[in-house]
């Protein structure tokens, strides 16, 4: 199990002496940061180029050995300025990792929460969406495009159109106006399509339409964001503060979704956060991994004045941790009070779990076997 000593004088000598990674069966990969006091930080990383993230956070060792751990976002500079080739994914969710495991030292090494080191707390509780239930009070969900496909083609038939809408008609009726609704088009929909559902969709007043197209073309995005009034979201295939600029410049999101574990880590989400505030734009941070993922975004919004909700917030994730996350009530979840991100892996369970990642490939067209967005 993780160690949890500290805290240490802010003058006391300490050391990181060992980096180790670990990739689970899912495909969530870890990044363990020991320190010669014996304060362990947790983070985690991309989980879809797992095995290409564990083994380059291995190299950061050849810097991060033997230096302090607690000057956290003079490491996040030297990571990443000190590499010729800056961004993408794999690289910025090592330094993400990294980031994130070495606030939880610092918070250890301090006795507080990461959002105490921050400014925080901006609030006393997160907001979660995920599953609908009277018992914890959420009261706000995600949903796809639902049909009896997925949304690939480039046009839509109307048939088609109709059945979305149709469906989602039907969760608004079944929920109510309570019940905030929002619709993620995975980045897999064409532009002429997705403005086909937009349009179909907005009857039902979803609370937001997530990814509509890819983030790669952002002037695509900002025309459709025009086309409607409903909210449009994006963030979780864009990275660092670099990432997120043309997007709030263009208006193509009113939401941002970063993920502290490839968006640059929380150093990173706490200035596009400041960034995003300065266009009114609220964070609702991507989050399909695990405990480190879920607890460093929850650092966040206790950090923040611009949060709108915690995606899979709901989650106890109680096969990695030896402790349980304070629970939901009223839809929302406590800020953590324990030091660092405020939790502790449970080494033992997380190590039943390594092995091989569950693989990613490549989805086709059944009518033509052309290659489709995943």
């Amino acid at each position: 199990m993780s160690s949890t000593k500290g805290p240490i004088g802010p003058n006391e000598d300490i050391k990181v002496s060992k980096i180790e990674t670990f990739v689970l069966k899912n495909s969530w990969v870890f990044v363990k940061i020991s320190t010669d006091v014996g304060i362990i930080g947790w983070g985690e990383m991309l989980k879809d180029d797992a095995k290409a993230c564990a083994a380059g956070a291995l190299e950061v060792a050849n810097y991060l050995v033997g230096k302090d751990p607690r000057p956290v976002v003079h490491h996040w500079q030297a990571i990443h300025r000190g590499a010729f080739y800056r961004g993408g994914p794999i690289k910025t969710a090592i330094s993400s990792g990294i980031d994130m495991a070495l606030w939880d030292i610092a918070g250890k090494c301090y006795g507080v929460p990461v959002y105490k080191l921050l400014g925080g707390p901006t609030r006393d509780r997160v907001r979660v969406y995920g599953e609908v239930s009277e018992e914890t009070g959420v009261n706000a969900m995600k949903v796809g495009p639902q049909s009896s496909r997925k949304a690939f083609k480039y046009v839509e038939t109307p048939m088609f159109v109709d059945e979305v809408a149709e469906r989602f008609k039907a969760l608004r009726d079944q929920y109510g106006s309570g019940v905030d609704i929002g619709i993620d088009f995975h980045g897999a929909v064409q532009p002429p399509t997705a403005l086909l559902l937009m349009k179909a969709l907005e009857p039902y007043q979803p609370w937001f339409y997530e990814e509509v197209v890819q983030a790669l073309n952002v002037d695509v995005m900002a025309e459709l964001a025009q086309k409607t009034h409903i909210p449009l979201a994006t963030g979780e295939r864009i990275f660092t503060k670099w990432g997120f600029k043309e997007i709030l410049e263009k208006r193509a999101a009113t939401i941002l979704q970063p993920d502290v574990c490839y968006a640059g880590g929380i150093t990173e989400l706490k200035i596009i956060a400041g960034m995003a505030e300065s266009y009114y734009t609220p964070m609702a941070p991507h989050n399909p991994q695990g405990p480190c993922s879920l607890a460093a975004s929850l650092q966040i919004a206790g950090a923040i004045p611009n949060f709108l909700a915690q995606e899979r917030g709901d989650n106890d994730y109680m096969e990695l941790l030896a402790n349980p996350l304070p629970p939901v009530c009223d839809g929302h979840r406590p800020l953590p009070t324990e030091p660092g991100l405020g939790i502790t892996i449970d080494e033992d369970k997380l190590m039943n779990q390594v092995g091989e990642p569950h693989p990613y490939g490549p989805q086709f067209d059944s009518d033509d076997g052309s290659v489709v967005d995943w």
